[in-house]
């Protein structure tokens, strides 16, 4: 319908489904008088949605952990091929998923995309409660919690339809924040759902089942108040133009230094607490078991709107220039400290280096519309600046999530070769180092013209 009848009408049009056939974001009577308190809905649906699917993107980098001492003998590589394996589905996933909101509907897709998560929480609940379980069914149980990954594809596609332009920012960036405390919450709570009534033996079932309860009420919730958008459309013209774009590859090398840090880290980070420092793996609370693994992705998720603001404000590039460098820097500090045995050197030193990442994440994807703006401003872009913008969003999120593989392949490799984790973290400064070089002499680097124009 076209912007009269929504000013006219200033309702919503609804069908069979709970199809609005009639959204208009851009037109002021209509958002002030229906979509802001409708788009406020789903937007808050699909964040909940959406943390659920970092939880269960996490599950079996969380499990891992505890998979020895229950009595599973698997091999460091595979203990790290199960940490990893989700990360390397999730991304891939995030490609289709993020079609799957105009094919579908962004409703109808949220209780699909919610409820296909009871399969690896399911999964994982049958297949630790019986120590002989093939190493082959596992891993393939870890590659089905890539299905969590790949909602915060479809998610923020979804929220990016229901707002205005003047609004996308904060609504995609609550979107996203809301998702990463998933990984958060669940390094916090899976542990003491495995300990709490464990009576001196693990509960490892428990941490698939404790989650099952609240996936089913994110369906109904999803499908009782979340709405389908007629007027979403795929534009698969504009996403094979990304993949033409040269700016497209250097922003996702980008992000997989910034959001692969931090989402590889994040999974890895129990594992390397209690490789490292065992004595500070676990910390008694009455009956249960909490790990401190839980603030790294914590501080990096609350970090990450901070990231977008101070990209508003100084530009995306130089923020993002100056996490990889902090990045950097502090990846030096653990590689010459980690020999001190100091468990709060270790924390403190990560604890920055999730911060800069969470910083890094939000000042990064600040640059893709700024950029695919400027390209189409000097002639370069034939598809159009906010098609392609739009396009790349997803796109990005999807290469940036491939580092959330190669992190802990990185690290399973290095310790399981030379017996050491210092190697793999060489190997990180040096990323960085490049990484660094590539955002200066691409965006910041004086005489280029996106330095000249801020971005």
């Amino acid at each position: 319908m076209g912007r009269g009848v929504a000013t006219a009408d200033a309702s919503l049009q609804l069908s069979k489904g709970r199809w609005i056939n009639n959204w208009d974001a851009e037109d002021p009577a209509f958002w002030n008088s229906v979509g802001q308190k409708t788009a406020a809905i789903n937007l808050r649906w699909s964040i909940f949605a959406e943390f659920l699917g970092f939880v269960v993107w996490q599950l079996f980098a969380i499990v891992a952990v505890y998979l020895p001492a229950a009595g599973f003998e698997y091999s460091t590589s595979q203990l790290f091929w199960l940490i990893s394996m989700p990360s390397l589905v999730g991304a891939t996933l995030r490609i289709p998923y993020t079609f799957m909101v105009a094919r579908f509907g962004g409703r109808n897709w949220t209780v699909v995309s919610a409820l296909l998560l009871l399969i690896p929480a399911g999964g994982l609940a049958l297949a630790v409660a019986n120590t002989d379980t093939p190493f082959w069914v596992m891993l393939s149980l870890a590659g089905l919690a890539g299905f969590g990954g790949g909602n915060f594809a479809s998610s923020m596609a979804n929220i990016t339809y229901f707002y205005p332009a003047a609004q996308k920012g904060w609504a995609l960036g609550l979107n996203a924040a809301g998702g990463n405390l998933g990984a958060a919450v669940a390094q916090l709570l899976v542990p003491v759902a495995i300990t709490v009534f464990a009576a001196g033996s693990l509960q490892l079932p428990m941490a698939g089942i404790v989650w099952i309860p609240f996936i089913l009420l994110a369906a109904f919730g999803a499908l009782r108040n979340m709405h389908n958008l007629s007027n979403a459309r795929s534009d698969l013209r504009g996403a094979l133009a990304c993949l033409r774009e040269p700016h497209l590859w250097i922003i996702s090398s980008l992000y997989i230094g910034t959001f692969g840090s931090f989402i590889g880290f994040s999974a890895v980070f129990p594992k390397l607490i209690a490789d490292t420092f065992t004595e500070y793996s676990g910390f008694a609370l009455g009956t249960a078991t909490i790990t401190l693994a839980f603030l790294g992705p914590l501080v990096g998720s609350l970090a990450r709107p901070y990231g977008g603001k101070l990209a508003d404000r100084f530009g995306g590039a130089r923020i993002t220039l100056a996490s990889l460098s902090l990045m950097a820097l502090i990846t030096v500090g653990l590689v010459l400290t980690l020999s001190t045995s100091n468990f709060w050197v270790f924390l403190g030193l990560f604890l920055i280096l999730f911060t800069a990442s969470g910083v890094g994440n939000g000042s990064t994807y600040r640059m893709i519309p700024a950029v695919f703006a400027l390209r189409a401003d000097i002639g370069k872009d034939s598809v159009g600046a906010a098609r392609k913008s739009a396009a790349a969003l997803g796109l990005i999120s999807a290469i940036g999530a491939y580092g959330g593989f190669l992190v802990p392949q990185a690290l399973g490799l290095s310790v399981s070769r030379v017996g050491s984790y210092l190697p793999a973290f060489c190997v990180f400064v040096g990323l960085y180092l490049l990484l660094m070089a590539v955002t200066w002499f691409c965006y910041v680097r004086r005489g280029s013209i996106f330095a000249q124009q801020g971005i």
